[in-house]
Order: C-alpha cells, then sequence, then structure tokens
C-alpha cells in the first residue's frame, strides 16, 4: 500500500493538475506555504519536505520565529503577504525576500527611502482592492497605474500585483480581471489564489499562490 499523500504533496498534486488543464507548465506556479500563527515546530516539517517559499502577515510575528530558520535553511524564501506598516519597512526588508502588500503612495515613499538607505531592493506586488471592499487593504483599480509609477520613480522593482477577492461569492472573475489588469500594465506575475480557491487562480494565471489552512490545518 502507498503511504498517504502529505498535505504539501496534495497541494502541489493539485496545482500540477490545474496547470496542465490551463496549458502551463507546473514550474510556473510558486506555492507560498503561509505560516502566519503557526510555530517554527509546525513549519520545520514542511522545510523537510522541500517546500522553500513561505509566507507571514505581519513583521513582528515574522521577526520572532523566521531568522533562526531562515540562518539554518538559507534556501528559504520569505514572503510579506500581510499589510506592511510604514514605520516597519526597514524592519520588512531585513527580513522578507519579497513583499505582497504594497497598497498606497506613504507606503511607496516609506520603502523607497528604506530601500535606498540599506541598499537592499525587495520585489513588491502591488495590492489591488479588486472587489473594491472598504474594510480590505489595496489600491482602488483606478489607482493602479499611477501607484505603479510612483513605485518605479522610487525604484521599488514591481514583482506584480496581488489580490483578496471578496468572500463567499466566486473568486473567478476577480482573478481575471487582476489578470487583464496586469497585463495592461505590462506585468505577468499575479499573486492570487488561497486554499479555497488556488485551483482556479491557477487556471486564471496565478504565478504565486497563497496556501495556509490546506497545508498547516487550523490556525495556531
Amino acid at each position: 500500500m502507498d503511504q498517504p499523500a502529505t498535505p504539501l504533496e496534495h497541494i502541489r498534486a493539485r496545482i500540477a493538475q490545474a496547470a496542465r488543464i490551463a496549458g502551463r507548465e507546473e514550474a510556473s506556479v510558486e506555492l507560498v506555504a503561509i505560516s502566519k500563527t503557526h510555530p517554527a515546530e509546525a513549519i520545520a516539517p514542511l522545510i523537510a519536505q522541500g517546500q522553500r517559499v513561505f509566507g507571514e502577515n505581519r513583521v513582528q510575528e515574522a521577526e520572532a520565529k523566521w531568522p533562526a530558520l531562515l540562518e539554518e535553511h538559507p534556501e528559504v524564501r520569505l514572503h510579506l503577504v500581510g499589510q506592511l506598516q510604514s514605520n516597519k519597512a526597514e524592519e520588512a526588508l531585513g527580513l522578507f525576500h519579497s513583499i505582497h502588500s504594497l497598497d498606497r503612495p506613504s507606503l511607496v515613499a516609506a520603502l523607497g527611502k528604506a530601500m535606498d538607505k540599506t541598499g537592499r531592493r525587495v520585489p513588491c506586488f502591488v495590492q489591488v482592492n479588486i472587489g473594491a471592499e472598504d474594510q480590505k487593504g489595496g489600491c482602488a483599480i483606478a489607482e493602479v497605474p499611477a501607484l505603479l509609477a510612483s513605485a518605479r520613480e522610487a525604484q521599488i522593482p514591481v514583482a506584480g500585483l496581488m489580490c483578496v477577492p471578496p468572500l463567499g461569492i466566486e473568486a473567478a472573475p476577480f482573478f481575471a480581471l487582476l489578470a487583464k489588469i496586469a497585463g495592461d500594465n505590462g506585468l505577468d506575475q499575479l499573486s492570487m489564489g488561497m486554499s479555497e480557491d488556488f485551483e482556479t487562480a491557477v487556471m486564471l494565471g496565478a504565478t504565486h499562490v497563497r496556501v495556509g489552512s490546506a497545508l498547516f490545518g487550523a490556525r495556531g
């Protein structure tokens, strides 16, 4: 009898299948394992299984558990997927290899200044408030070109766009809209899709899917 697949193997197989359906290479999709609220002891087994990209929501939480893990596993890459306070920009650059939540002019200014000071230019995704939800972070769709222009002027490497669609309704139209906005602005990387909808995201062009509960179980 074959051993049951681990959650990581199961998620990777689903990503591969969605990519095949879309006529894409599996390697074109980066799985970001969202380890927020989970301790180092829960993260280590995934690293041992070969997972190399992880995501955290808060700088302070990441600072408490990741320095030792990154020292032990320097090949691991850490992505910030939650909202970033402008006064934490320099700390974020010291720890993260990518930031998925560039969403406002004040943060562009703070990150640009911090990148100039540290000499570290970390790729950033512009977060788009794709469902125009008041309670969510993200740049309004109409403001995307201006925010991209200001980020590039500040010499911030713009990797692509990120979104979190509204809960409880079909995500596909929002993913398709984000892909169109990215294409209209000459960007080809898309951070979209979470545990409940990452396969749809892959079929609509996601290059980074952010999967937490399907890998780790319920939040710690």
